[in-house]
């Protein structure tokens, strides 16, 4: 038996490599796709309704809910006004690779 973070230390790198780093970016991402297509439909908006609430087309919507990889913070942030959500960032800085000249 191995824990899922075991198994991810093995098919994916441990933690901070850049594998790893991508697998989770990803997932990441495809959460907030799906965080904002459920909350669109518990809106009970389509996505040409909130495509028209912040001026585009539904098919950025429908991208934006399959793939948050390609967009602004900008966008997203619209997006979920546009829903009536709130956000919240957390930025974490590794301060030993912060350099200031």
């Amino acid at each position: 038996m191995m824990t899922l973070d075991e198994l991810k230390d093995r098919d994916l790198g441990k933690v901070g490599t850049p594998e790893r780093d991508e697998y989770e970016f990803d997932l990441k991402m495809e959460v907030l796709g799906d965080m904002i297509k459920t909350v669109r439909k518990e809106r009970h908006l389509t996505q040409e309704q909130l495509g028209q609430l912040i001026g585009v087309q539904k098919s950025q919507i429908s991208k934006l809910e399959r793939n948050t990889k390609n967009v602004t913070i900008e966008t997203i942030l619209k997006v979920f006004n546009a829903l009536k959500a709130n956000v919240k960032f957390t930025i974490q800085v590794d301060r030993s690779d912060l350099n200031i000249a």
